[in-house]
């Protein structure tokens, strides 16, 4: 989860103003979380919460996600998706969406769930309360089954070829292809393949999210899957992009992400890349 954070933050200050390039600062000033990064942690809230009741549903779900919204409103929301927080209703309805708002979220579910049938459920649960078009689903679904290969030790070659076959995207185009013609595109269909492109040519976590800005198009959220893929793949992130973070997010949004680590680790303190949360 932390790893899609930080494509998050780094990719933040190029979301409207690309570069294209692999050789920018990492983190300044302006690098700042974003709608990716509250609604990661309203997914990993969710679980921390269902877990400790036993009880999970996609309305808990629905619920958590629109207060963690709410709390933070000026963090550049679809439309759609800010009509859906707006909404007078307690349980909004899902618009149909397929924006790659679906696959940007989901990684705590990929992080979780040691299963693929139960970590495929639950994506379901998570992206249909908003993105419940079959693409939408979909490439929440594929994230979190590359994030389930991965974890299992799976190799880039046979993560490719199981996301090409089951979800039925074209990884063949490189990043330097990608980059020549890529334009700001949100849809799941579009920028999935492309962050998964980016994490498949990568030497190393700081590698795949140089490339998945340099690429270009909506590169917050576009780092924002890389890196998740990136940090269960590589297991290595520098300690000094886990102090950037520190730095960025608010006090509570960094309890629920050492909550959920503690979740995962069953310690009592959670040291990531040397830092203690």
């Amino acid at each position: 989860m932390i790893g899609a954070i930080i494509g998050d933050i780094v990719g933040s200050r190029f979301e409207f103003d690309n570069y294209r390039a692999t050789d920018f600062e990492f983190f300044t000033e302006e690098s700042t979380f974003t709608d990716d990064t509250v609604c990661t942690i309203a997914v990993a809230h969710w679980i921390l919460v269902s877990s400790e009741r036993g009880v999970t549903s996609a309305d808990r779900f629905a619920t958590t996600l629109k207060e963690w919204c709410i709390k933070y409103p000026d963090e550049s929301y679809g439309t759609r998706f800010s009509q859906w927080i707006a909404s007078p209703k307690d349980l909004p309805e899902p618009y149909n969406s397929f924006g790659n708002g679906a696959a940007m979220r989901i990684s705590p579910v990929g992080d979780y769930f040691t299963f693929l049938e139960d970590a495929l459920q639950y994506s379901d649960m998570v992206t249909g309360v908003t993105h419940n078009h079959p693409e939408g689903l979909k490439g929440a679904r594929a994230v979190v089954e590359a994030l389930s290969l991965a974890r299992k030790g799976a190799r880039k070659q046979e993560i490719k070829s199981t996301i090409e076959r089951t979800y039925r995207y074209d990884l063949s185009a490189g990043c330097e292809t990608i980059r020549a013609h890529n334009q700001f595109d949100e849809t799941c269909q579009v920028t999935v393949p492309q962050a998964i492109v980016a994490f498949l040519e990568s030497r190393d976590f700081e590698d795949a999210i140089r490339l998945a800005v340099s690429i270009g198009g909506d590169s917050d959220t576009i780092a924002a899957i890389t890196g998740s893929l990136a940090e269960v793949f590589y297991k290595d992130i520098p300690p000094t992009f886990v102090e950037e973070v520190k730095k960025r997010l608010p006090q509570e949004m960094q309890v629920i992400l050492r909550d959920f680590y503690l979740k995962l680790s069953d310690n009592d303190e959670v040291t990531y890349g040397g830092v203690v949360f």
